[in-house]
């Protein structure tokens, strides 16, 4: 079941332009993403550790973030990984991503979109509540940062999670 929920999320993200197949994703920012990482900072106030790997995937249309952490639970196995998908949408000429994690639950609020911004990448999530995810790149040291926020009812922004990926 949760094949066909993945399946079908991914398949509503790619229809999104008009039909055809739209050109190769060709875009230097996001292929900088791609490679090995070492993600350390803090989620919700815990140090973490999480090890990442993007890769380009499904006919270069999609990278593919792939994040478990080092951190275990009481049984042993990972206590946080996720497979995180960005795409371009040609026709709404934004970023899009479809965040999965060991959580479940996809729903609308495992989308998220963001309009391209120089090095930054402010993806967007709307459900019951507003959420941003920031994917920043530092040229200078070849690292990315990553902001994640809930917006208050107020508009203000309640940090999550601050994050620094190296390689």
């Amino acid at each position: 079941m949760k094949r066909i929920l993945i399946t079908a999320i991914l398949l509503v993200v790619s229809l999104q332009s008009a039909g055809a197949q739209q050109p190769t994703f060709l875009d230097p920012l996001v292929d900088k993403m791609t490679g090995d990482w070492i993600m350390t900072g803090t989620i919700s106030g815990k140090q973490v550790t999480h090890d990442v790997h993007a890769e380009w995937v499904l006919n270069h249309q999609y990278v593919r973030i792939h994040e478990v952490s080092r951190e275990r639970n009481d049984k042993g196995q990972p206590a946080y990984e996720a497979e995180v998908y960005v795409a371009w949408n040609q026709q709404a000429k934004q970023y899009t991503c479809v965040w999965l994690d060991v959580y479940g639950g996809a729903t609308t609020e495992s989308l998220g979109y963001a309009k391209p911004d120089g090095d930054t990448i402010a993806f967007v999530i709307k459900g019951d509540d507003i959420f941003h995810t920031t994917f920043i790149y530092d040229a200078t040291t070849n690292s990315w940062e990553w902001r994640m926020d809930s917006e208050k009812k107020d508009g203000t922004l309640k940090p999550f999670a601050r994050l620094k990926l190296t390689k």
